[in-house]
């Protein structure tokens, strides 16, 4: 497998060095964050200055080249730091997820951690144990699993959006009241009044079947014979980026075929032909932009009526999910006064809103660009599910490669849609 910062076709413009999330990257301290807030206001307000002398040229029927390119300086400056922030914010959500490092463990869990390490090592596995099976392999311990999972939420939003349920079987079923019950009205005192029988609620089946991520790092005998490593800590940084970076893209884009189900991958309608098992979705009128060219509303038009296409139980806690690019579009949007839409974060740990709304970003969504789906809004908890088959497995081979030990690592996990009133789209469509 290759590493996220080589593989061909990441959009221009990733600039989050993933390759240095790794298992020891704490979070940042509040100090931190708070300058990284600081930095992007200050940036911001630049933008809106810039912003202002350029329209003022712009109605005058003046075109300053100068005026755009240091337009176009201060949209990037702005660009890499909310980067930073989103990254700090999204390290300070993970360790939530993530749970309670390794000096909170039990004597059991230590025990654990201490067999796993000798079975690293040397392949020493103890047959009063329950953490390995007869075929060579090691359930790795739960620090090693809370670690890896925290590296992968700091990486795509999917995973800290939607709910996430571990199972202890093979698949995960999950059913789905469709309504359809119908009643009738009948008086108090009417003797012998027809009560014929009414309508029951339809029910969606709906299965979730995890499919096998694996990684494969290598180290030598030697390093594991001579170095007092942390083998945890080394096989979770190792192996979380590959974890996440299949998993960001499946959560969005997998066809559900031994992997999750994309959340874009499903039937895709006019939200006016919504129907159960389909997503509804509202068009910009471009393939280009946010709006016609020859239209006379507003780019920020089309966010509106997504937000309104939603039911009212899933707007409160709503959030809108795009890539960075697309949020740098987004945050110039102004209503019919010149008041920008976009609200830059000023709390530690809360992210920007636009249109009172929470803004998620996520590499892996799109780009504009045509029948693209650049933009998705909704209730993710409610509209996405994850499932984790407990564990993270390993084998240890040391035949494949002289000198070397192979760490062959799966997780098992799954997703989809089970909940497809909880989120629309917004697509590129002329």
């Amino acid at each position: 497998m290759t590493n996220l910062s080589h593989r061909a076709g990441l959009m221009a413009g990733t600039s989050r060095g993933l390759r240095s999330i790794r298992a020891d990257a704490g979070p940042p301290s509040t100090s931190e964050i708070k300058a990284l807030i600081q930095e992007v206001n200050v940036t911001f307000a630049a933008m809106k200055s810039q912003h202002e002398q350029q329209f003022a040229e712009l109605r005058k029927g003046l075109a300053d080249a100068v005026t755009s390119e240091k337009m176009a300086r201060i949209d990037e400056a702005l660009l890499d730091q909310r980067r930073a922030l989103d990254d700090a914010n999204r390290k300070l959500a993970a360790v939530q997820i993530g749970g309670a490092d390794k000096p909170g463990d039990s004597p059991e869990a230590r025990q654990h951690r201490e067999a796993f390490a000798a079975f690293a090592r040397r392949g020493v596995q103890a047959a009063a144990t329950t953490y390995s099976d007869p075929n060579g392999g090691f359930l790795a311990p739960p620090t090693l699993d809370m670690t890896v999972t925290r590296i992968q939420a700091q990486i795509t939003a999917m995973r800290r959006l939607a709910q996430v349920q571990p199972i202890s079987s093979s698949s995960y079923v999950k059913f789905k009241s469709l309504g359809g019950s119908t009643s009738g009205w009948v008086g108090e005192t009417q003797v012998g009044t027809a009560r014929p029988e009414t309508n029951s609620p339809l029910l969606a089946r709906m299965d979730f079947t995890p499919g096998e991520i694996y990684a494969e790092p290598y180290a030598t005998q030697q390093a594991l014979d001579d170095m007092a490593i942390d083998v945890e800590g080394w096989l979770a940084g190792e192996v979380a980026i590959e974890f996440a970076e299949e998993e960001g893209s499946a959560f969005l884009t997998g066809n559900g075929m031994m992997k999750p189900r994309g959340l874009l991958s499903y039937v895709n309608v006019l939200n006016s032909s919504y129907a159960w098992g389909s997503v509804g979705y509202v068009k910009t009128g471009s393939a280009a932009a946010f709006i016609a060219a020859s239209s006379s509303a507003g780019p920020a038009d089309v966010f509106r009526d997504t937000v309104l296409t939603l039911k009212a139980s899933y707007r409160a806690n709503a959030s809108w999910l795009m890539n960075d690019l697309t949020a740098a579009r987004v945050s110039k949007f102004r209503d019919g006064q010149g008041n920008y839409l976009w609200q830059q974060s000023v709390i530690i740990g809360m992210p920007s809103s636009f249109m009172g709304h929470a803004v998620e970003t996520d590499d892996y969504m799109p780009d504009v660009g045509a029948n693209a789906f650049p933009v998705a809004f909704g209730d993710f908890r409610q509209a996405y599910l994850i499932v984790d088959r407990t564990g993270i497995r390993v084998l240890r081979n040391p035949f494949k490669s002289n000198g070397q030990v192979a760490f062959y690592t799966t997780k098992r996990v799954g997703g989809g849609i089970q909940n497809f009133e909880a989120v629309k789209l917004i697509k590129n469509e002329a």
